[in-house]
């Protein structure tokens, strides 16, 4: 994906608020060698590309002045009520060194697995997204977790996916091998059984009082 950034010259609070008053993002670049460099983005753009999944998982072709370099977004601020980006960071890669990125999970086939179709259970995300680590070519832009073949009350947990070439999980995930996804039968609450009971109880006592009333009248 391609972004288009302006080098700034002017920092600091107030020059950012202007910045903004006038349909502009402030931003910074850094990393590798190079010194970190104070940039401004359309807004607007830059709003819009930040609905987008693959803007957060995939690496940019930032363009400064004519010139494209490449990076990840690490890092933006939004306003707490307004729909508005307060600052973005990007952060450059090199094509020889390996980078750590948080990656979305695609979840798929579920409606194909046993366990739902003939048994009804619910499936659970508990992750939406797993840390990887491999070189900026081999990124992948998500990563699929296929549903098909679980079962109830099993899991998936992240050393079962299957990962693309060149992509594997950071030493902390590889570790500790953390639950993304399980089945299970949903339960019923006994509180629902008991409330559930009485309602089907009203409309029997209701129904006997008539065939009482005619006895009474009888009596008489």
């Amino acid at each position: 994906m391609k972004v288009v950034a302006f080098e700034r010259s002017v920092q600091g609070t107030g020059a950012s608020r202007r910045l903004r008053n006038s349909g502009k993002t402030p931003g910074i670049i850094y990393g590798s060698k190079d010194p970190a460099v104070v940039i401004e983005l359309d807004h607007n753009a830059l709003f819009h590309a930040l609905r987008k999944e693959a803007f957060h998982s995939s690496i940019l072709d930032l363009e400064i002045g004519g010139k494209a370099q490449k990076v990840l977004l690490r890092d933006y601020q939004m306003h707490p009520f307004k729909p508005l980006v307060l600052h973005i960071d990007f952060q450059r890669v090199s094509a020889t060194e390996k980078i750590h990125m948080r990656i979305p999970l695609h979840f798929t086939h579920a409606d194909e697995s046993t366990a739902v179709k003939l048994q009804g259970a619910i499936i659970s995300h508990i992750a939406n997204d797993l840390e990887i680590s491999c070189l900026p070519a081999d990124l992948p832009e998500f990563i699929e977790v296929n549903l098909a073949n679980i079962e109830v009350g099993h899991s998936i947990h992240a050393k079962d996916v299957a990962l693309p070439k060149g992509v594997s999980l950071v030493l902390h995930v590889e570790q500790e091998n953390p639950v993304l996804v399980n089945a299970r039968i949903p339960t019923v609450k006994a509180a629902d059984t008991e409330e559930a009971a009485p309602a089907a109880a009203a409309p029997a006592a209701g129904a006997a009082a008539p065939a009482d009333a005619p006895k009474e009248k009888d009596k008489a």
